[in-house]
């Protein structure tokens, strides 16, 4: 019944290019969709938090509001913030229909962000050098699903401060599965990478808010450390924490430099983290063997 779908796995697996071209078409087409996920997944947020608090009062309130405020991911349609018009599949193709459409909405012309289209260029490219790097394996697979986690949280940070649950939670069992079989590491070093992810942050926030009264970074920011830990182990969590650290005090530096920022302004630290994540992924083995000497 399925004997059609192994010419075509056989020619992902004999011909990289054409592997490393329809991921890139892949990633760019799921860049499209984590787009989405930015904007709303944070809104979803919002509506159950207001819902929770409704259910204090009254259940009859908080079922009435969940009712009228139904959102997801699939529903209502893509509208334009500007006019409410409703975007259509053929305006929603990854870069081209940003190019096509001018940059401006169809029907009132106002300017679509350049995000959109960075989003997705960003996802194809990432997804075209895992392709291009484990080749079609499974290991590209689930390096796949932890790249477009990363990219949402990424943007989530950096719009809200906010990293969920909802994708760091499954990103960190995602990535204890995985190691189950000795994905990226095995399955020792990837439990106590998530302890000691999670934990390292823990004790960084609490240092920091004996010594100033203040909280330096978010619970979310633990729960990504260790998630990253959960895939890599616990033998690059340094490399990962280095790295981020350097990147964020250098963006940091430079905001109160050169666009008037205090040292007080509040800097997300979640997109620094991927980074780390993302380094972890493409060059873990060139990153444990520059200081574990293995």
């Amino acid at each position: 019944m399925f004997d059609f779908l192994m010419p075509l796995s056989d020619l992902l697996g004999a011909e990289p290019t054409f592997f490393v071209t329809l991921s890139v078409i892949f990633g760019l087409v799921v860049g499209s969709f984590l787009n989405v996920v930015i904007h709303r997944l944070p809104k979803m947020m919002e509506c159950e938090w207001h819902a929770n608090c409704l259910e204090l009062q009254s259940k009859e309130a908080a079922t009435e509001y969940k009712t009228q405020a139904k959102y997801s991911l699939i529903t209502p349609r893509s509208v334009c913030p500007s006019c409410g018009h409703q975007i259509s599949a053929l305006e929603n193709i990854p870069i081209l229909s940003y190019l096509i459409l001018g940059r401006k909405c169809k029907a009132c012309k106002a300017p679509i962000g350049i995000r959109y289209p960075l989003v997705e260029a960003l996802t194809g490219a990432l997804i075209g050098t895992v392709a291009y790097q484990y080749g079609y394996t499974h290991s590209a697979l689930f390096a796949c699903v932890f790249v477009f986690a990363l990219i949402a949280l990424t943007f989530i940070d950096l719009d809200t401060q906010l990293l969920p649950d909802d994708i760091t939670f499954p990103l960190l069992w995602l990535g204890l599965l995985f190691n189950l079989n000795g994905g990226f590491t095995d399955l020792q070093s990837a439990v106590l990478g998530a302890i000691f992810g999670y934990l390292t942050l823990w004790s960084v926030y609490w240092l920091f808010k004996l010594v100033t009264g203040k909280e330096g970074m978010g619970y979310g920011d633990f729960k990504l450390l260790a998630a990253i830990g959960a895939w890599f182990g616990w033998q690059l969590l340094p490399a990962v924490i280095l790295l981020s650290s350097v990147v964020g005090a250098i963006v940091g530096i430079g905001m109160i430099m050169f666009k008037g920022k205090t040292a007080g302004t509040a800097i997300p630290f979640g997109p620094f983290l991927a980074l780390g994540g993302i380094a972890a992924l493409f060059f873990g083995q060139q990153l444990a063997s520059f200081y574990l000497g293995s």
